[in-house]
Order: C-alpha cells, then sequence, then structure tokens
C-alpha cells in the first residue's frame, strides 16, 4: 500500500490562489444578499440545458446553455455576470466563463451551482421559457 505525503505548499502561491478564488467566485448566501438588496450592478447567468431552467433556477437568471455562449444574449461588459451550472463538480460555468471572459465580460461563478442553491433553501423561480424569449424569438 503506497503512503500520501502531504507536501509543504508555497504560501506565497496559496495566497496568490485565494485571492483568484475571492476575486472570482461567490457563494449561494451572497448572491442571495445582493439579489435582495438590489444590486444591480450583477447580471445572474444559469448555463444549465434549458429544460433543467424551466424546472427551476435563481431569480432573474438568464439562460445560456452551452451552444449560445458565443453570442451571449444579455450579458453585460458594465456588470459582474455570476456564472452557475449544476453542481460543485460540473465545470460548465467553469467553461462558460473563459469563453465569456475572452469576449469582454466579467464574470464570476457561483460556488456549488443550483444544487447548493437549492440546499440552501433559496428561492427558486419557475417558468415554461427563458426570459429573454417572447413568441419564440430571443430579444436582443
Amino acid at each position: 500500500m503506497q503512503s500520501s505525503t502531504l507536501q509543504v505548499q508555497d504560501p506565497a502561491k496559496a495566497r496568490a490562489f485565494f485571492e483568484n478564488k475571492i476575486a472570482f467566485t461567490t457563494g449561494p448566501v451572497e448572491l442571495d444578499r445582493m439579489l435582495k438588496s438590489g444590486d444591480n450592478h450583477i447580471t445572474v447567468v444559469d448555463v444549465r440545458a434549458a429544460e433543467d431552467y424551466a424546472k427551476g433556477h435563481i431569480p432573474g437568471a438568464l439562460n445560456l446553455p452551452d451552444g449560445t455562449w458565443d453570442r451571449p444574449t444579455g450579458l453585460s461588459k458594465d456588470k459582474t455576470n455570476i456564472i452557475y451550472c449544476y453542481t460543485i463538480v460540473c465545470h460548465l460555468a467553469a467553461k462558460a466563463c473563459v469563453a465569456f471572459a475572452r469576449q469582454g465580460f466579467p464574470v464570476m461563478e457561483l460556488d456549488g451551482g443550483f444544487e447548493t442553491w437549492k440546499a440552501y433553501q433559496m428561492d427558486i423561480e419557475t417558468e415554461p421559457a427563458n426570459r429573454l424569449q417572447q413568441g419564440g424569438q430571443q430579444r436582443h
């Protein structure tokens, strides 16, 4: 049986890592506070499949599933776009953050995704279609 040895990590690298983590992630409690305070400096973006979004999502969230990221309707370059997907082990939100940041959009990832949001018993909104869609077409 192999033994695992914990290496002593470089404190400067650890500090840089955690400073970036704080700068580019937020938790469900913090996001809930932002939403309830009426913070108009954020846009919440759900990158899950449209059918999952329709079953329930964070109130006011836009739905931009994979395949729409090259033309992200509804994102703002003047606001922080908070991106979430399914769970803490899902990488859709991280991939979306890379795609959106590459296009010049400020982004943060919601730690834990929608499952963690639900686990904290935060408000959930349900609707049959993306709120950007009217009459089957997306508003631009």
